[in-house]
């Protein structure tokens, strides 16, 4: 069970939840770049690494039996604030293609380097599967 937190009288968060109250099995998903599954990066374009990435996620969740609805909280980590600001219709229709429109808690931190030289976008994930029925009542 997932309850979206917004506070009486606070403009509506675009593109994130400002906070998320839930139960169940956790989920952790660790540090995904723009690679894919052999360790390659196809573009070193931001929005290719972060759809990427984003579908990176996807994947990991997946054998979890979780997916971007089960999202709690997300945590980016991006080389280029202003590049990252300019593109960020782009960045929203990259995240709706691999992600529908299931917002969790976001944060995006500015960093100086990632560990693999060539990334420019890091994404970690926390995820919530809900607690199965007892057959019990």
């Amino acid at each position: 069970m997932l309850q979206h937190l917004h506070p009486d009288g606070w403009i509506p968060a675009k593109g994130y939840a400002n906070g998320i109250a839930a139960r169940g099995t956790q989920v952790f998903v660790g540090g995904q770049i723009g690679w894919n599954g052999q360790q390659q990066f196809e573009s070193d374009d931001f929005i290719a690494q972060t759809r990427q990435a984003l579908q990176n996620v996807h994947d990991v969740l997946r054998c979890a039996g979780a997916g971007p609805e089960h999202m709690v909280r997300m945590t980016w980590y991006i080389l280029d604030r202003d590049e990252y600001n300019a593109r960020l219709r782009e960045l929203g229709e990259a995240y709706r293609a691999v992600m529908g429109k299931h917002f969790p808690a976001m944060t995006c931190v500015e960093v100086r380097r990632l560990v693999e030289a060539r990334a420019k976008v890091e994404i970690e994930v926390t995820a919530v599967l809900p607690d199965a029925p007892s057959p019990l009542g």
